[in-house]
This record gives C-alpha cells, structure tokens and sequence, in this order.
C-alpha cells in the first residue's frame, strides 16, 4: 500500500617607559580617578584618548554594520604593530584576515574576504608611536541582521551509520534563486575519495550522492557553510556546521514483482531469498531503485492518506520501512494467508513480507527489518508499474550520471 505517515572581549594594556609613566602618575594624582573600562593611550607621555592614537572605523558598539561598510585601522604617527578582527559570538572565534598597509599607518581587511551577518566581532589593535612606546584598543560591532533567513532540512543525521544507497539530500525552507552559490557553499568529502555531484529538483531541493554506490567503510564529511549565502534577493542563508556519517556493509534486495521474490545480498553475497507479495494489478508497485529513508517497528497506514478513500486502514502494522515520499512501504503483514506470500500480488502498492500481529521477530519480516539501515537499496523490477521519479523519496539512483550531472548548478556545463 502507498501510504504518507504524518508524524568576551579581551582587554588591553599599555607597556611604558619609566618616564612616561611618572608622567601618568602626575596626570592621575592632578586629575583624580579614572574609569577603568578602557586603557588610555599614550604619546609624548601625555594621557590621550584612544581615539587619537588608534582610530577604528567602525565606532565601538556601532550596529547594524554591513559588508559594503568600511572596516579600518588607522594611527597619525608610528605604526601598527598588530591587529586581529574576531567574530566573537557563540563561543566559536573566527578570526577574519587582514593586512597592515606598507607605510604601517592603516589596516583593512585582506581582499575578498567578507563579515559575517549577524554576528558580533571584536577589534584588537597595538600600535608603536613614534618615540617607540606601545598601546593598544579594543572595541566591538555587530552587523547586520538580515530580516529573511534560509535553512536547509537534511539527511542523514550526524554521526550516523548508512546504508551505501545514502543520498544527501536538502529541503530548503525557501525558494532558491541564486543556486549556484547555494551548492557551491555545501561541501561533501569522503575517505576513500569520491566526486560527489548536486542535483536541484526544482528550486527547494538540492541532492547529492556519488557516481556509483558508496562504499562499505567510507567516511563522509559534510561541511554545510551556507551562513550569509544569498540564496534569493534579500534571503540569506543561516547555517554553518560540520556533519559526518559512515557507510556501513552494503546490503542491497532486488524484489522481483513477477516472481514474488525478494533476493538480500550482503556484500554481493546473496544470503536469503524472501517471498513477497506486491502491488495488485490495479495498484501496481514502482519499478526502479528505492532508498530506505524511515524506520518503524509499529504504524499506522490509512487509504485515505494517500486516495485509496477507506479502502484500508490499518493502525499497526509491523516493521515498516519507507521507500518513497508518496508512500511505498516494505512492511510486514499479518492479515494476508500465509499463502498469498510468493504467490500472489495483493498491496496497494507496498512490499509486504509475512509477520505477525505485533510483530515477529523470527518472521521474514522482522527478520529484513532488524538487518535494515537508512540507506539500505530496494530494487523493484518487473512490476506493471513506471519506474520510480528520481525525486520521489532517495530516487536518485534511477537517473544515469550524465543527466545526474547536468541537473548541478556548478557541474551542469561540464
């Protein structure tokens, strides 16, 4: 049956000569205390404010600073000797480079490289004067925050372990226009190697997978920098994160509707031959390469779901394993003979392998189930139905790489 189931700053310090700070002290006891949330800077063993020795453009707690915004360090005399521009928020520093002009005087970001939006940083500037005494200033900004963001929603998750059909695959929360920056910025690598290729269905949904099937063993690492990305006029990405999984043994079952057989191979080895029961003539099982996307020991699956009207409704079934978004199923099933498995096709357009009510552990089913991984392959042939849409779930495996390829918007002209 095919069913849908709902379900902080750092501080600064001044180094001194002997005769400047006597000079200090003087102005300290002739003009009382000070505040102490800023070191002074000091030339000609005068007290001065920070602000006439370092300059630092944008103002200290300035808001709302964006990209085109002038991001600069200046002093009158002397030279800068160091100076560190820091997004500081969440705990995660990430220093942004930049270059000390020639003359020593000034210092902007190194070219090409950009602010991050939403974000916090903080500047921290020493300079050397002229008479060869040190000082230093820091101050903070944040930047603007862009009032439309975008998310991508994707599998598989974080530290898992998959079966080798695992597609990488990404929902967006918005319409994307700009997509070539979009995959541009979502990186996939894995140990061993393997060109790895985007495809976009439409403008909301980006996959990737691999030529052929991963590997058993692979490593793959998914580093997802889509934070300030534009994605659409006005619409910035928010996301910035590193995600692995592992590929474990493969295991790929090739359901013969004709025959109704289903062949599980472990590694290329074949290990057991199950009898099925498919999609009955009117509502016929896909042909076509199909990716275990969810697990479910108990579920309930309801015609009315997916247009069947109240054909069935069936409120636990056993061992079930997603195969499309539009609702094919490999599940178990306690209420057919036991003699229809291997012999008849009666679904509405699931796989259905011989179990109990509740669920059997010693069953066909039960059995495929607690072998199963997300990423796991089912291949359907010889069914009176159409091949599976490549977007229908993890269908990507039933287009070839060629046409794979062309639907990338940075390999597509290759």
């Amino acid at each position: 049956m095919r069913h849908v189931l709902k379900r902080a700053g750092t501080g600064t310090a001044a180094v001194l000569t002997w005769a400047g700070l006597t000079a200090v002290l003087m102005a300290g006891l002739m003009a009382g205390l000070a505040g102490c949330a800023e070191v002074a800077s000091f030339t000609e063993g005068k007290s001065r404010a920070p602000g006439d020795t370092i300059r630092i453009t944008p103002e200290d707690g300035a808001k709302g600073v964006g990209r085109s915004d002038r991001i600069e360090v200046t002093v009158p005399d002397g030279h800068l000797e160091r100076v560190t521009l820091e997004r500081i928020e969440n705990a995660q520093p990430a220093e942004l480079p930049g270059r000390i002009s020639a003359d020593g005087r000034s210092w902007r970001p190194a070219s090409g490289s950009e602010i991050s939006l939403a974000a916090k940083y903080g500047v921290d500037a020493v300079a050397v004067d002229g008479q060869g005494r040190r000082s230093a200033r820091h101050t903070t900004f944040t930047t603007f925050v862009p009032t439309r963001r975008f998310i991508g929603y994707f599998a598989p998750e974080n530290r898992s372990t998959v079966g080798t059909g695992m597609i990488v695959s990404f929902d967006f929360n918005r319409r994307i226009v700009d997509r070539a920056a979009v995959e541009r910025a979502i990186r996939i690598t894995s140990n061993p190697p393997v060109e790895v290729v985007g495809h976009w269905f439409g403008d909301r949904r980006l996959d990737f997978r691999p030529r052929e099937y991963w590997k058993p063993g692979t490593a793959v690492t998914l580093d997802l920098g889509l934070r300030d990305v534009q994605g659409a006029p006005g619409v910035y990405g928010i996301q910035r994160k590193t995600v692995g999984f592992t590929v474990g043994r493969s295991r790929v079952s090739r359901v013969d509707a004709a025959r109704h057989t289903m062949e599980v191979r472990r590694n290329g080895e074949l290990v057991r031959t199950v009898p099925i029961t498919a999609g009955a003539p009117r509502t016929t099982t896909y042909n076509g390469k199909m990716v275990v996307t969810e697990l479910y020991d108990i579920t309930r699956m309801d015609g009315r779901t997916v247009g069947f009207g109240g054909e069935y409704d069936i409120k636990d079934v056993p061992h079930a394993l997603r195969l499309t978004t539009s609702g094919t199923f490999l599940h178990g099933n306690y209420w057919a003979p036991k003699g229809t498995f291997g012999s008849e096709n009666t679904s509405h357009g699931c796989i259905g392998l011989r179990d109990v009510k509740g669920g059997g552990a010693d069953t066909p089913a039960g059995w495929f189930f607690d072998g199963t991984l997300i990423g796991d392959v089912v291949e359907v042939v010889n069914s009176n139905d159409r091949t599976v849409s490549p977007d229908n779930g993890l269908g990507g495996w039933n287009m070839d790489w060629q046409k794979w390829r062309a639907g990338s918007a940075v390999h597509g002209s290759d």
